[in-house]
């Protein structure tokens, strides 16, 4: 019988496991519970965008960005929050210095393509991919973050080091506007070239480091509400909904079976975070979670049309071929109902089938066609309505 002992914590992937194991593998003997290094888990890898764009992007009056520069003689740490300048990148030095863009994948599409590979997560459990670009010597210090993680090493190397002691001091420094380790003893260091994978669970320290010349990481980041943000979140509606009366992570995740959906194991987690929602039926605890998950942590909301486009219009452009685009700060899942299902999107709850909700959740581009039934073109014209959908006119004929 296989102990937690006798798991390895470096692996070799390929195209066609890029874990190195099966998704239920990994979920079961990785996910939330130790660190593991996936040599080549996309072997022959070609980062979807290239540092020019990200420093472009990072200049950007929306774009959540920072410049940090390690001043290495006297351990001093600047940190620049964006929008960043074109004067800012020409003072950098030669080496040790980091620039972070987050939501990467809201503003390019090749690099929201790469969440495809993590289809196995539910998709409301993914929160953004953050790109850093190194000079050497570059990083952001020794720290802990409070979710899970997947860095991907797209160009150059990294040296990462991480310590998986259980009684590793967690201290911060007092000094520094990073919430960096006091303290850093590493148990594991490894070199990482492109293609190869890190994932870390949350609560394990760590410190990457470019080494030898220019490096880029692609850090895929889960969503992870704190207690107190899913507390304070839920009292809110509850105090909008029930009488005054009334008061008040996922380490056994299985693969997604539908994209998008908040299954039955799901609520039960969620009320294990929160042991007062015992009070709350399955009903208005789906309700609240749905559309607190869909709105966490969104930088950016989806501006609706100017005009509120009529449904005859809709129809028209539905048969001239258009399609309907998800916005790319839309987020979505969904949970069954006793009838049909309820799609969540940024906040607001739809009515609508598990079919369809799946295939919202699951595609970034529809093509209705004529044929499209009544109900389904409601749910559609209200999406695009309150700018969740956008449309992609067809040619027409």
């Amino acid at each position: 019988m296989t102990t937690s002992h006798d798991l390895p914590i470096e692996v070799r992937g390929s195209a066609r496991q890029p874990l190195g194991m099966s998704p239920a593998q990994f979920l079961r003997d990785y996910w939330q519970k130790r660190p593991l290094l996936i040599r080549q888990a996309f072997p022959d890898f070609v980062p979807p965008i290239q540092p020019d764009d990200l420093a472009g992007l990072a200049l950007e009056e929306t774009a959540l960005s920072r410049l940090i520069i390690h001043d290495e003689g006297r351990d001093r740490w600047k940190v620049k929050t964006g929008p960043l300048t074109e004067k800012d990148f020409a003072s950098t030095p030669d080496r040790n210095w980091t620039l972070l863009v987050q939501d990467v994948d809201k503003w390019d599409a090749d690099v929201a393509a790469l969440l495809e590979h993590f289809g196995f997560l539910p998709s409301w459990r993914l929160d953004d991919i953050m790109i850093s670009y190194a000079e050497p010597g570059g990083g952001v210090g020794a720290h802990v973050d409070q979710y899970d993680v997947f860095l991907l090493q797209g160009i150059g190397q990294r040296h990462w080091a991480i310590s998986t002691d259980p009684n590793a001091p967690k201290d911060f420094r007092p000094d520094v506007e990073l919430k960096q380790l006091q303290h850093f003893e590493p148990t594991h260091e490894w070199m990482l070239e492109p293609g190869d994978m890190l994932y870390l669970p949350p609560g394990v320290p760590h410190d990457g480091i470019a080494f030898g010349g220019p490096c880029m990481t692609i850090s895929v980041g889960m969503r992870a509400p704190s207690r107190a943000e899913l507390t304070g979140d839920l009292a809110d509606y509850i105090a909008e909904r029930l009488p005054d009366e009334l008061r008040y992570a996922d380490a056994d995740l299985a693969p997604a079976k539908a994209a998008g959906e908040i299954d039955r194991a799901a609520l039960a987690r969620v009320r294990e975070a929160l042991p007062f929602a015992a009070a709350l039926d399955d009903t208005t605890l789906t309700d609240w979670f749905g559309s607190f998950i869909t709105r966490y942590r969104n930088a950016q909301l989806p501006v609706p049309p100017e005009k509120e486009l009529a449904e005859a219009t809709f129809r028209k452009q539905l048969d001239g071929g258009a399609s309907l685009l998800r916005h790319p700060w839309a987020r979505m899942a969904w949970a069954r109902g006793k009838r049909g299902a309820t799609l969540f999107v940024n906040g607001h709850a739809y009515p609508t089938s598990a079919e369809w909700a799946t295939k919202l959740c699951g595609e970034r581009e529809l093509v209705p066609g004529k044929s499209l039934p009544a109900a389904e073109a409601s749910l559609l014209l209200a999406l695009v309505n309150d700018g969740h959908l956008v449309i992609r006119k067809g040619r027409g004929r």
